[in-house]
């Protein structure tokens, strides 16, 4: 595109010098004249006037003429072409690095002493709340709720705006009517027995090993009371009563250790606190041997091995454990290739993993990291179906497993206080037999 400063066309190479050299013998013609006058009058002194040839040029305009007429300077850039000196016109662009006003903070009126009628807390958006999403303002009004639990009571149909049910992203206009229905605050967490089937492979009085099934949590988490019902602690008060250490606190009566919810496998329970504290000395002094079975995608390299890789949570995702961020928490794992897979359903390694330290999901970070995520392993990168290798995926030709294949088989510790060695094993699971035999091409 043409410069603003550009000669017309054809012009461009026109000579200015003709213009120049008349208007020069001008000023030089009236210069004589003013001479040859002084010298009639006898005053020789008299300086002879002087002529501004600019006088005689064309006009240099003003900023006011240039800004009238778009007419600007122009001089040479670093490259020889011509670029403007200045100019008046407003920048085509916003600049980004410009610092941005601040928004006005806009203050939420915190709702005090909001008393249920029929269960229904009712209330009236202010006026301030005019284009927040639902979700904001209520955790803003309501601060007792987390966010989070908001969202929940959103979802499930317990916060309707004038009368209509809503998502958590609509825009309030101020105004609205804005019900609650049910307690906004959810019910305090606590442990309560149930009739739960355990397998128990060892006990004695002050220590008992579980064999826990995959799908079982080991204690309640946090979220919805569904979190609450199900678990490992629960099934043990139901055993063992009152027969359990204290140390846990009150959800998670005789809990040493933890394994997570789709892993199976071997866990310790302590029946007193004594105990209980010198089982944590022992884990915590790397004297227990913990030994998992787990079966991955791919051919392991070499036959046995050690990762030492730090483990942190994942920045993005918080429900994952990562190795790529610095400052993990040190994480050993000892592997060793028990048999290599090629069937049918592709090529897949049964490996053992000792591990010497316990950190949130180590093997199944580890073996990520490896390139080799554990079977079933969703979170960590194993697919969700198995398809049969070399054909079109039909559904008789799907494998799929709704748990980890990572199956923690044998537990090796000196008894806290009799002394005596156990060594305590646990069968793998039928689901995860039935599985290794599939891919095996056996069924």
């Amino acid at each position: 595109m043409p410069s603003k400063n550009m000669l017309p066309k054809g012009k461009r190479r026109q000579s200015v010098k003709k213009e120049y050299r008349a208007a020069r013998t001008l000023a030089q013609e009236r210069e004589a004249e003013a001479r040859a006058r002084a010298e009639e009058l006898g005053d020789e002194t008299a300086p002879a006037e002087l002529i501004e040839t600019s006088d005689y040029m064309d006009h240099e305009p003003t900023i006011e003429e240039r800004i009238a007429t778009n007419n600007w300077f122009t001089t040479k850039g670093a490259s020889g072409s011509k670029v403007a000196e200045e100019t008046y016109d407003p920048p085509r662009y916003a600049n980004p690095y410009a610092k941005l006003k601040e928004p006005a903070r806009v203050e939420i009126e915190v709702i005090e002493d909001l008393e249920p009628e029929d269960g229904v807390r009712s209330f009236t958006a202010a006026s301030a709340a005019a284009g927040m999403r639902l979700d904001a303002y209520l955790a803003k009004a309501l601060p007792e709720v987390s966010r989070a639990r908001v969202q929940l009571l959103i979802e499930n149909g317990q916060a309707t705006v004038d009368g209509n049910t809503a998502k958590s992203k609509m825009k309030l206009k101020g105004g609205e009517l804005i019900e609650i229905e049910g307690e906004p605050t959810p019910e305090p967490l606590h442990a309560v027995a149930e009739d739960i089937p355990l397998k128990i492979v060892y006990e004695d009085d002050d220590l008992a090993v579980i064999d826990k099934a995959a799908g079982m949590m080991v204690h309640a988490g946090s979220g919805s009371g569904e979190h609450n019902r199900g678990t490992l602690v629960n099934a043990l008060l139901h055993h063992f009563g009152k027969q359990l250490s204290e140390v846990g606190g009150d959800l998670r009566p005789g809990i040493v250790h933890r394994l997570d919810k789709q892993t199976s496998g071997l866990i310790v329970v302590a029946k007193n606190d004594v105990t209980h504290r010198k089982l944590s000395e022992m884990f915590a002094g790397r004297q227990v041997n913990k030994t998992y079975v787990a079966l991955v995608h791919g051919w392991m390299a070499e036959d046995e091995g050690t990762i030492r890789l730090g483990i942190s949570r994942d920045a993005v995702r918080r429900i994952r454990m990562t190795t790529k961020r610095a400052g993990g928490r040190s994480a050993i794992s000892h592997w060793k290739v028990l048999e290599r897979i090629d069937g049918p359903w592709g090529k897949f390694t049964l490996v053992e993993v000792r591990i010497e330290t316990g950190r949130t999901h180590q093997i199944r970070v580890h073996m990520q990291a490896l390139g080799h995520p554990v079977v079933g392993d969703f979170l960590y990168g194993a697919p969700r179906e198995i398809k049969r290798t070399g054909k079109k995926s039909v559904e008789q030709d799907t494998v799929t497993l709704d748990r980890n294949f990572l199956h923690a088989k044998q537990l090796e510790l000196e008894h806290p206080r009799a002394g005596k060695k156990l060594q305590l094993k646990a069968e793998l699971p039928e689901e995860l037999g039935a599985l290794l035999e599939r891919v095996r091409g056996r069924s």
